[in-house]
C-alpha cells in the first residue's frame, strides 16, 4: 500500500536572520545568543535555554534530507519559543519580518517542500495587523502562528479582534503554540514546564477562545491546537459540566463540546491510546500530522505514528497524513 504524500504542520525553523537580531539586540531584554556549543546556537532567556539548535533548524538542505528519511514531503515552517513577544514593538516587528521573509525565501527556493506560518508582533496589535497585511502578499505564507497567550494577555482580548477579522478575510488559518505557560514557577523541576505546562496552556487558550466568544464572533476562522489539543480534549467534559451548573459560564449558548470541531489538532500525543481517543472525539478530518521537528520532545518518525495506528481506515490515514493539511493550508 502506497503511503500518501505527508504534510507536517508542526515543524520549527530558526532562520539565521532571526538569530542574528537576538545576538545583536536581545541583551537589553535579557536574552542572549551563545555560539559556544559545537552542536549549535543556544538562546538563553534568564534560567531557560532553547537549544542547542542543530543545523537542521536553519539549514534547508540538511532539513530536506531528514524530511526524506522521515517520509515527509512538506513542512509548514514555524517559529517557536521565545518567539517575538519578549521584545518591544519595534524590535518585535523586525524579528517577525526577519522570520517571515525567511519563510518566503524557503518557499521560493523549494516551493514543493516548504510553506510558512507567519509570526506577528502581537504585543503591539496595530503593528501585528500591518505585518499580517504584508505577509499575506509574500510567497508561500499559508497561515499565522501565535502563542497561547501574549505576555499573559488571553487570546480573547478584544484588542486582538481586528487581527482575527483580517485572518478570516484572508483565509489564513491560525496555529497556536504554548508560551509563558500557566504555573511556570511550580513547573521548573523535571522539565514540567514543557511536559505539563505546554498542554495545560493550550487548554487554557482553547477555553478562552470558546468562553470569550472568539469562535462565535469569527465563525470561519480556523484554529489549530498543538500537541493533540493539549489537555483540552480530555477535559472538555469538565468544561461542559461547568457550563451546565456555573453562572460564570451560562453566557455561552452552546456547551463547550459543541466547539470541538471548530479546532483542528496535530498528532503529537506520544500515546496511541490518546491519539485514538482524539480521532474518535473530533473525527479524522480534524487531525493533522505533526512532529515538533526537530526537538527531542518531537517524533523522529512522525509518519509511522499514523501508519502504525491500529483501527484507522486507509482514507482516514490519508486525511491525517496530508489531506487535511492540504485543505487547511490551501495546497491543492
Amino acid at each position: 500500500m502506497t503511503t500518501p504524500p505527508s504534510i507536517d504542520i508542526h515543524a520549527h525553523f530558526f532562520p539565521e536572520a532571526y538569530l542574528k537580531l537576538i545576538a545583536e539586540e536581545g541583551g537589553r531584554f535579557e536574552l542572549r545568543l551563545s555560539r559556544s556549543d559545537p552542536k549549535g546556537p543556544v538562546i538563553q532567556i534568564g534560567p531557560l535555554r532553547v537549544g542547542p539548535l542543530r543545523s537542521a533548524f536553519s539549514d534547508l538542505d540538511v532539513r530536506r534530507k531528514e524530511m526524506d528519511r522521515q517520509g515527509v514531503r512538506v513542512h509548514a515552517l514555524s517559529l517557536t519559543y521565545p518567539m517575538v513577544y519578549w521584545a518591544d514593538g519595534d524590535l518585535g516587528l523586525r524579528l517577525a519580518r526577519a522570520m517571515n521573509d525567511a519563510l518566503a525565501q524557503a518557499h521560493t527556493a523549494f516551493p514543493d517542500r516548504f510553506v510558512g506560518l507567519a509570526t506577528l508582533p502581537m504585543q503591539e496589535p496595530k503593528l501585528a495587523l500591518e505585518e499580517l497585511d504584508r505577509v499575506a502578499r509574500l510567497p508561500g505564507i499559508r497561515g499565522t502562528y501565535l502563542g497561547t497567550n501574549i505576555r499573559g494577555r488571553e487570546l480573547s482580548d478584544p484588542d486582538f479582534f481586528p487581527l482575527y477579522e483580517r485572518m478570516e478575510a484572508l483565509r489564513l488559518p491560525l496555529f497556536l503554540h504554548p508560551i509563558d505557560v500557566v504555573g511556570a514557577q511550580r513547573l521548573v523541576p523535571y522539565y514540567l514546564g514543557n511536559l505539563l505546562g505546554n498542554p495545560f496552556d493550550t487548554a487554557v487558550a482553547a477555553a478562552h477562545l470558546i468562553f470569550g466568544g472568539v469562535l462565535d464572533r469569527f465563525k470561519h476562522i480556523q484554529i489549530c491546537l498543538p500537541h493533540a489539543g493539549g489537555a483540552f480534549p480530555y477535559l472538555v467534559g469538565r468544561l461542559a459540566r461547568g457550563w451546565k451548573v456555573r453562572s460564570e459560564c451560562k453566557h455561552l449558548k452552546r456547551p463547550p463540546s459543541a466547539y470541538l470541531r471548530r479546532f483542528t489538532y496535530d498528532t503529537i500525543s506520544h500515546s496511541a491510546e490518546a491519539l485514538h481517543y482524539l480521532v474518535g472525539l473530533v473525527g479524522a478530518d480534524r487531525v493533522m500530522l505533526g512532529s515538533d521537528y526537530c526537538f527531542d520532545m518531537g517524533y523522529e518518525r512522525p509518519v509511522q505514528i499514523i501508519t502504525r495506528l491500529r483501527g484507522l481506515r486507509q482514507s482516514d490515514r490519508a486525511r491525517i497524513l496530508g489531506g487535511n493539511a492540504a485543505r487547511v493550508l490551501r495546497l491543492r
